[in-house]
């Protein structure tokens, strides 16, 4: 009998230690395909168990994206952050070495927490507002598997565009990380983590300047005067502190419902394979939250780095996350008197 949807047993869970023991121990072969960095959408994936995710993959990877910014003249701050998988604190710290040693001005988050991918989207989009200068563009990595199971590790790289890297810049950079594992790390440059001057790490406050923002394109206030019952579940991911301060600063009546951060994802419900795997848009993976489907007007569920996201309804269950997506873009659109052009859309909107 499939255990889809039912919650996660002791059986189920990663031995954190013995993964981050991983990370640091085990070499990958070059020769490998399967230890090989390789870019999916925007970033490299993998686990340090099977040697596809571990310290060489990220000091090499990040001297690729220093070398790569480099070529393409990028000299202005690089925005870092991690969500709560447990391979990304080590990950963050392999890349520091290497962004200081480099003499990078790295920003990483000001109260040493997790930064969902939408708000370090929004610190390079801030930093980069009026530039012009290509020297004095910011760019960024969020270290996030996104949804994938608990013993897995990502590393991203979001140009000065914020958006995800595109193809000729991931290739280029996974190209390169591989001749540098392949070279011994030779041309890796790196200061060791407790070596470095605190001074040298620049801060930024990820969740004040994202959820402080969020009027410029929401109309909180609409959402605050209809009282609307919102329920949140960050399940486990770095968004959890975030929409805590998104209730508290805008008033909304907002709950979230599992503010629990475990690396284990001990909480969680099996997904259709019966794996861990915080995917919002899957009904077993978020069968919890489907359970409290009437005791709000709607919720909401979010991978680990906040890029996905599942809406629930008491009438609908668990909706089709694109087509909720493809309204609330069209709405916004239509719905923002920021510039003559979205005027002229409200209008045409008003039509219909």
């Amino acid at each position: 009998m499939s255990r889809a949807g039912l919650p996660a047993e002791e059986s189920d869970l990663v031995d954190i230690d013995e993964l981050i023991d991983a990370y640091y121990d085990r070499r990958p072969d070059p020769a490998v395909a399967a230890e090989r960095v390789v870019f999916g959408t925007s970033g490299h994936r993998g686990s340090s168990l099977s040697g596809s995710f571990n310290e060489h993959h990220i000091l090499a990877t990040t001297q690729a994206i220093v070398d790569y910014r480099r070529s393409q003249g990028i000299g202005g701050p690089l925005f870092l952050g991690r969500d709560t998988h447990a391979l990304s604190r080590p990950a963050e710290r392999s890349a520091i070495e290497v962004l200081v040693a480099n003499g990078i001005d790295v920003r990483v988050d000001a109260r040493d927490s997790w930064v969902p991918t939408p708000a370090l989207s929004h610190a390079i989009l801030t930093a980069n507002r009026g530039v012009s200068d290509v020297a004095a563009l910011a760019d960024g990595i969020v270290i996030t598997p996104s949804h994938n199971p608990p013993r897995d590790g990502g590393f991203k790289y979001n140009p000065p565009n914020g958006g995800p890297a595109d193809t000729d810049a991931t290739g280029w950079i996974a190209e390169r990380a591989n001749a540098l594992i392949a070279g011994g790390l030779a041309e890796v440059t790196r200061i060791r983590f407790a070596d470095i001057d605190a001074a040298r790490i620049g801060e930024y406050d990820f969740r004040d300047a994202y959820v402080r923002d969020l009027p410029s394109i929401i109309d909180v206030e609409a959402i605050r005067r209809a009282g609307v019952r919102i329920g949140a579940d960050p399940m486990g991911g770095a968004s959890v502190e975030y929409w805590a301060l998104i209730a508290e600063l805008h008033g909304l009546d907002l709950t979230v419902v599992n503010p629990e951060v475990d690396p284990t994802w001990r909480f969680m419900t099996l997904d259709w394979d019966e794996k861990i795997r915080m995917d919002p848009s899957s009904s077993n993976a978020m069968a919890s939250l489907v359970a409290k489907r009437g005791d709000f007007d709607v919720l909401t569920g979010n991978d680990a780095d906040a890029d996905r996201h599942g809406i629930v309804t008491p009438d609908a269950g668990l909706m089709n996350p694109n087509h909720y997506l493809a309204v609330a873009i069209d709405y916004l659109f239509s719905h923002r008197p920021t510039g003559p052009r979205r005027r002229r859309s409200a209008r045409r909107s008003s039509r219909r």
